[in-house]
């Protein structure tokens, strides 16, 4: 793995199994930590593909956000989304809210507002709060954001239902801990609550038999 920050994503995975021992029982059986590459039309690529996939299947969402970077033949830049007609846009299959979703990221991005190619630099927080400005995108889809493609390592989704139910299989709670009760029960393991999340996930997969 990489090295993200001062540590790796191995490292990180061993200082989680370190600190949690039923969180170590799902690492030895989901192996190591398996990102995704980074989407090639970069962090505003990567926020465009977030809002398409928001409350949708994985595949209609796969054919809509396929349709939608079809619409342009190079790069997918802020100042090519923003020349495309709406029009184009909702028949590709984006709904009204999406429509608006994507445009007004792509234009805050194109007009300075939000600095993309800049945004690796500032604190996990003040991101989280300059895409929150954004119509569609709210602390959930700038945590996978945070995660997924800029690769931080301390981040803890409590408001994500998989992180909750996952930490709930771990260790076997009756019930699931709501968002604050989760927030303290992560406090243990930062710096690299990332990581702790990766593996709540996976212990909803190997519930279902997926891992």
């Amino acid at each position: 793995m990489a090295a993200v920050g001062r540590l790796s994503w191995s490292a990180a995975t061993a200082m989680v199994a370190a600190r949690d021992p039923d969180l170590a029982t799902v690492i030895e059986v989901a192996g190591p930590i398996r990102m995704h590459a980074r989407n090639p039309d970069g962090p505003f690529g990567a926020l465009v593909r977030s809002i398409v996939f928001q409350q949708l299947a994985g595949k209609a969402a796969a054919a809509i956000h396929g349709r939608v970077r079809a619409l342009v033949p190079g790069p997918l830049t802020p100042e090519a989304l923003l020349a495309l007609p709406e029009e184009a846009l909702r028949a590709a299959g984006l709904s009204a809210n999406k429509t608006a979703s994507v445009r007004d990221l792509a234009a805050r991005t194109a007009n300075g507002e939000l600095a993309l190619d800049r945004v690796s630099r500032l604190p996990d927080d003040e991101i989280v709060e300059r895409l929150s400005q954004v119509r569609g995108i709210g602390r959930w889809t700038a945590e996978m954001f945070l995660i997924f493609e800029l690769r931080r390592l301390d981040v803890w989704p409590t408001g994500d239902l998989g992180v909750r139910h996952g930490w709930r299989l771990a260790h076997a709670l009756d019930e699931l801990p709501s968002p604050a009760e989760l927030a303290l029960l992560g406090e243990p393991l930062r710096p690299v609550r990332s990581a702790a999340a990766w593996y709540c996930w996976q212990a909803v997969h190997i519930s279902r038999g997926e891992v």
